[in-house]
Parts: structure tokens; C-alpha cells; sequence
């Protein structure tokens, strides 16, 4: 009788949960709302105008600059998979979300970050063969493997999550449903469930290793080979420049993957999830503002391009 309860009772089959979200009075979720709101605002214009920028101007039509608008395109959805529902909690509209809502913002919450991992590492390997090949660059790096590589960081990274998270939906919850988290995320998940979990994390921690490990190890190789031909350049001038860019490049790589790597890259169960959640901020919101600055809107063509239709701009506004 008692063997039978306790089956029924982890056979409970949750309908949907509760997003916990930040804790503090309102007046906190309010400026929380405000901040994530303009955050999120400045995320989709900036990428969306490097998408513009990129597909209306020629001289931008190059593989470095097709790979930065995947990775626009990539961010826009990244965070728009979290950042509406994160504002509705700060607003304290809906906190709730069902089973196949939440299963399926965890899906492409992390298989975007998946292909973000491999779309980086894509974007650093460009970056060698452009500064240590200049003569072949243009050669090896053709339309078909800029197109190759882009596809497949986006196949990748989406067959990445697809076995792990079907392991997630087979666990069952006992008790809460409450998700100590602002989206969906596995570990928050694997707390709340009364299912063995062992299979699951292992699975995860293997997942998080050949993601994080595999992509961190090109850019960074790519990024030392690339350190190192800067140091042969004759000119001063020329040195500070490159290394101001790369540094700038290196920087979004430690804060991503460090960030990554402390969140998933662990063989067990993290129980702070309060120090997850600040993490994950990095990861959702703080990287993706960064990346449309860092990456293209320093770059002298971009700028030469905005200087151009800015100039176009005025002109025209003047002469009415």
C-alpha cells in the first residue's frame, strides 16, 4: 500500500511552474524592469541595425561580416527566448509558465547559446586566417566554408541540446513547482524533480564539455596565433591598434565562457542558485549588449559607413 503511494506520488506529472524570479519590494522590480527594458532595447536595435547595415552596403558584404550578422541574428532571438517573460515577472503580470512553455524556452534558450559557443569560435578562426593568411584569406575563405562554418554552428548547437533535453522531460516532480530562476533553466529544473537525476547531469556535463571546451579552444588558439603575428608588426602604432581590438574581443570571450563554463561545465548539481542567477545575467543580458559594440560597431567600415549615411543624412536634410 505504501510502495503504491510512493510511486503515484513520483509519477506527478506538473502542469506548469512558478518563475521565482529577483527577490525585493517593488520599487526594486520596477528599476529591474526599467533597467532589463532599456538593456533589451539597445540588444535588438544594435543588432538589428548591424543586420541592415551589413545587407545594404557592398563593401560589408565580406565573411568577417557575415558572421557577425549570424551572430546578430542569433542574439535577437537568444534574448528574446528570455527577456519578454523576465519582464513580465518584474512586472508581476504572470509568473506562471506551462510544462511545454518552459521546456521549450530551456530548448532554444540553450542551444542558442550552444551555437553562440560555435558561431565565436567560427568568427576567431576567420579572424587567424584574415590576419596570419592575408594573401590566401580571401581564397580559403570562401563562400562555401564561411557558409559551412555558419551552418554548421547553427546545426550543431541545436543537436546539442535536443538528447539532453529530452532526458529533462522524462523526470518527475514531487511537491513545489516553484523555479527558483527568471527562465527555465536545468539546473532550477532538477531541483524541483524526485526523479533520478545522475543520467541527466552526467549527460549535461559531457554536453557542456564538448560545447564550451571544443569552441573556447579554437578562438583562444586562434586568438594567441593571432597576439602573436601582432607582435611582429614593425609599427607601434599599428601594435596598440590590433591589440586594442583583440583585447576588447578577449574580454566577451572570458566573461562568455567563464560565465558558461561555471553555469553548466560542473558534474553535479549546483545548489547556489541564487549565485546562478547573477551569473546567468552575464550570459542572457550583459554579453549579448556588449558583443554588437565590441565586434562591429568599433570597426573602421562600420563607421565609415555610418559617417557616410549620416553625412547623406544632414545633406539631404539641409537641402529641404
Amino acid at each position: 500500500m505504501r510502495e503504491d503511494q510512493q510511486e503515484e506520488h513520483n509519477d506527478t506529472r506538473v502542469t506548469e511552474f512558478i518563475l521565482l524570479g529577483f527577490p525585493g519590494p517593488q520599487s526594486l522590480q520596477m528599476s529591474n524592469f526599467m533597467l532589463f527594458l532599456i538593456m533589451y532595447l539597445l540588444i535588438l536595435l544594435g543588432n538589428m541595425a548591424i543586420i541592415l547595415l551589413v545587407i545594404t552596403n557592398c563593401c560589408l558584404h565580406t565573411p568577417m561580416y557575415f558572421f557577425l550578422c549570424n551572430l546578430s541574428f542569433l542574439e535577437i532571438w537568444y534574448t528574446t527566448a528570455s527577456i519578454p517573460k523576465i519582464l513580465a515577472i518584474f512586472l508581476g503580470k504572470s509568473r506562471s509558465i506551462s510544462f511545454t512553455a518552459c521546456v521549450t524556452q530551456m530548448y532554444f534558450i540553450f542551444s542558442l547559446g550552444s551555437t553562440e559557443h560555435f558561431m565565436l569560435s567560427a568568427m576567431a578562426y576567420d579572424r587567424y586566417l584574415a590576419i596570419s593568411s592575408p594573401l590566401h584569406y580571401n581564397i580559403i575563405m570562401d563562400t562555401k566554408l564561411c557558409s559551412t562554418l555558419a551552418f554548421g554552428s547553427w546545426l550543431g548547437g541545436f543537436l546539442a541540446i535536443s538528447i539532453l533535453t529530452y532526458l529533462v522531460t522524462t523526470v518527475s516532480f514531487c511537491g513545489t513547482n516553484v523555479i527558483n530562476n527568471f527562465y527555465c533553466n536545468i539546473d532550477s529544473w532538477l531541483v524541483l524533480s524526485c526523479s533520478d537525476t545522475y543520467v541527466i547531469e552526467r549527460t549535461a556535463f559531457v554536453i557542456a564539455l564538448i560545447v564550451i571546451l571544443s569552441s573556447c579552444s579554437v578562438s583562444f588558439i586562434s586568438y594567441m596565433y593571432i597576439i602573436s603575428t601582432i607582435l611582429h608588426i614593425p609599427n607601434t602604432k599599428g601594435q596598440q591598434k590590433a591589440f586594442s581590438t583583440c583585447s576588447s574581443h578577449l574580454v566577451v570571450l572570458i566573461i562568455w565562457y567563464g560565465s558558461t563554463t561555471f553555469l553548466f561545465a560542473k558534474p553535479f548539481k549546483h545548489q547556489s542558485l541564487e549565485t546562478n542567477k547573477i551569473v546567468n545575467v552575464f550570459t542572457l543580458i550583459v554579453v549579448p549588449l556588449l558583443n554588437p559594440f565590441i565586434y562591429t560597431l568599433r570597426n573602421k567600415e562600420v563607421k565609415d559607413v555610418l559617417r557616410h549615411l549620416l553625412h547623406f543624412y544632414f545633406r539631404k536634410t539641409c537641402a529641404r
